[in-house]
C-alpha cells in the first residue's frame, strides 16, 4: 500500500445548506464565495453571517472552509478588498483562494492569519511558478487544468515537500486557458474574470461568410448538430490510484453553482473511492464501476479524463441532440423530522405522487435504498395526491426512515 498521505476531498458550495450537505456527505473541505470578489457572481453565494455559520459548522465537524477571492481586480476594487479581507480575518476561514498578485499582497497584510492558496486562474503550469508563490508565502497552488499526470509528478518532485498541490478531478472543463476567458465579455458584456461568465463555450456556433449572409456553415458537425467548444465533464473517480501516485494533496470538484443533489452525489462517490483505495486497493479496483455509475446520476455532459493522460481526443467534445445527460431528478432535502424519521418536511423541487418510490441519498456506503410515499400534506394541512408545483413546503410520510439531511431523488 502506498505511503502517500490520504488526499483532501474538496467540494464546492454555493450556499449554506449545500455547504452543510458537503460536510455531512464526507468532504474534508469546502470552498465557497462571498457576495463579492468571487468568480461565481451568479451563484447564491454567502452573506457574511452565512459564511460565519458555515465555517463554524465545518469546524465543529473537523472540516475546513476556503473562501474564493479570485477576481482579476481593477483599481476600483482595491479599497473595498481591504475591508473585505479585514472581515475575513475575523471570520477565520482556513484559506483564501487568490489569483491576482495585488490581492495576494493585500491578503498578507489584512488577513495575515489565513493561509493563501493560488487559484487555477493564475495559470500555474510549471514548478518554477509554484516555487515563486511558495517564496511569496503561499501554502498551496491549484494546478492548471491543462497539466497531465506526468507533469504534476514532475511538479511534485521539484517543489518543497510542505507545499500543497490542489487539482481539479471532477466537473466542467473551461476551454479557455486555465479559465481566464474573454469570450463572455466580448459577446455579452459580462466579464468572466469578474465572476459574471455566461458560458459561451457551451453555445452552438456556425460560421457566416461576409458575402453570403444567412448561409450558416458548420465548423464541426455530425447528424445531430454543430459544436466548437462544448467539452465533456472531467471525471477521475476511477483513476484515484494515478492521482495518488502523482502526489496531489487536494482533489477538487467543480460546481459552486450546482445543486445539493450534485454535491451530495459526487461527495459520496469520491469519499467512498478515496477511502476504499486507502483501505484496500483491491476493493477500490473492484468498485470502480460503482463509483462511475453513481456520479452519472448527476446531470452531466458525459465524462472524460481531461488533460491528465495527454491532449484530449476529438471525442472529448460533446456531440448529440442534447448537451446534458439528466437521468435523475432531485425531489428535495429533508429539513426536519416531525417527531418520527418516517415523517419528513421538505421544500419540494420536482413533482412526485403518493405511491411513488423515492431513492434516499444519505452519507456512507453507496447502497441504494428506496421508500414509498404514503401521504403528502401541504402547509395549510391539505392532503395532496401529488405535488406538481416546485417550491412548496410539504410534510411527507414514508414507509421507511428518512433522517434529517437525507436527499430524495428518482429516475427522470
Amino acid at each position: 500500500m502506498t505511503e502517500q498521505k490520504k488526499p483532501e476531498l474538496l467540494m464546492p458550495a454555493g450556499s449554506l445548506p449545500v455547504l452543510k450537505t458537503a460536510v455531512d456527505f464526507g468532504a474534508d473541505a469546502v470552498y465557497i464565495g462571498g457576495d463579492i470578489y468571487s468568480l461565481r457572481a451568479k451563484a447564491v453565494n454567502f452573506s457574511k453571517q452565512d459564511m460565519a455559520d458555515g465555517i463554524a459548522y465545518a469546524h465543529e465537524h473537523g472540516k475546513k472552509v476556503y473562501v474564493t477571492v479570485n477576481i482579476t481586480a481593477h483599481n476600483g476594487d482595491l479599497e473595498g478588498m481591504k475591508e473585505y479581507l479585514k472581515e475575513l480575518e475575523v471570520i477565520k476561514p482556513d484559506g483564501l483562494i487568490i489569483s491576482d498578485p495585488g490581492v495576494f499582497s493585500l491578503a498578507g497584510e489584512f488577513a495575515p492569519s489565513i493561509d493563501r492558496h493560488i487559484s487555477t486562474q493564475a495559470n500555474n503550469t510549471n514548478y518554477l511558478t509554484y516555487r515563486f508563490w511558495y517564496e511569496q508565502g503561499a501554502t498551496r497552488v491549484v494546478s492548471a487544468r491543462e497539466l497531465s499526470i506526468e507533469e504534476i509528478k514532475e511538479l511534485r518532485n521539484n517543489i518543497p515537500e510542505d507545499m500543497e498541490i490542489e487539482s481539479f478531478v471532477h466537473g466542467a472543463m473551461c476551454i479557455s486557458y486555465s479559465g481566464r476567458c474573454l469570450l463572455s465579455n466580448y459577446l455579452t458584456g459580462r466579464d468572466a474574470n469578474l465572476g459574471e461568465c455566461t458560458h459561451p463555450c457551451r453555445w452552438r456556433y456556425h460560421l457566416v461568410e461576409e458575402t453570403r449572409p444567412g448561409e450558416y456553415m458548420p465548423v464541426e458537425e455530425n447528424d445531430r448538430g454543430t459544436f466548437i467548444f462544448n467539452s465533456k465533464d472531467l471525471c477521475m473517480v476511477d483513476h484515484i490510484d494515478d492521482l495518488v501516485e502523482a502526489g496531489i494533496s487536494s482533489y477538487k470538484c467543480e460546481g459552486r453553482m450546482k445543486s445539493a443533489l450534485y454535491v451530495a452525489t459526487v461527495t459520496r462517490a469520491y469519499r467512498n473511492a478515496i477511502d476504499d483505495y486507502f483501505n484496500d486497493p483491491l476493493v477500490y479496483e473492484k468498485n470502480k464501476a460503482l463509483y462511475v455509475e453513481e456520479v452519472k446520476k448527476c446531470t452531466n455532459r458525459r465524462f472524460y479524463t481531461g488533460f491528465y493522460y495527454g491532449k484530449p481526443p476529438k471525442e472529448s467534445m460533446v456531440y448529440g441532440d442534447s448537451t446534458y445527460v439528466k437521468e435523475y431528478v432531485y425531489y428535495g432535502t429533508v429539513e426536519e423530522n416531525a417527531g418520527d424519521d418516517h415523517i419528513c418536511v421538505i421544500t419540494q423541487k420536482n413533482k412526485f405522487c403518493v405511491g411513488d418510490m423515492l431513492e434516499v441519498l444519505e452519507p456512507g456506503p453507496i447502497v441504494p435504498r428506496y421508500v414509498k410515499v404514503l401521504t403528502i400534506t401541504a402547509q395549510d394541512g391539505t392532503a395532496m395526491d401529488s405535488c406538481p408545483h416546485a417550491g412548496q413546503k410539504l410534510t411527507l410520510v414514508f414507509d421507511g426512515p428518512v433522517p434529517k439531511g437525507s436527499l430524495l431523488r428518482g429516475k427522470a
